[in-house]
């Protein structure tokens, strides 16, 4: 089956997501909700993994409903909670599990962010 096309050619974002069980994003009024900017720009890695080819959507999807489950069962309270950490950790998960990069890429990466101070998600050279 062929999947549609948005613009520029890519996968059309409104076709890949579900619009309820448990891969289903978080929306307000039908808009996706980013908490935090680092959880927009996770969402766009697996988007643009996608359209590269570089990764199936449907592996990705039920990579994510297994990752959601386990979170689930070891966190019967629901504290904690965080859809995109759990779309996070599904993405890593997938992409070292194809050999896209290694465990020690993941771990290097994550070191060197969270070395990082507070607030520094953005550039310094654009207007507020």
């Amino acid at each position: 089956m062929t999947q549609p096309l948005g613009p520029g050619g890519r996968a059309d974002a409104a076709y890949l997501l579900d619009s309820a069980g448990p891969a289903a994003p978080p929306r307000d009024n039908g808009e996706l909700v980013f908490t935090a900017p680092w959880e927009s720009q996770a969402f766009g890695v697996a988007l643009a993994l996608h359209d590269a080819g570089c990764i199936d959507w449907e592996d990705f999807r039920q990579s994510l409903i297994r990752e959601i489950g386990d979170w689930e069962a070891a966190h019967p309270s629901g504290d904690g909670w965080n859809y995109y950490e759990r779309w996070l950790r599904s993405l890593e998960r997938l992409v070292s599990g194809q050999g896209l990069v290694t465990a020690d890429d993941l771990r290097a990466r994550l070191d060197l962010l969270a070395a990082r101070p507070g607030g520094h998600d953005h550039r310094h050279d654009e207007e507020a």
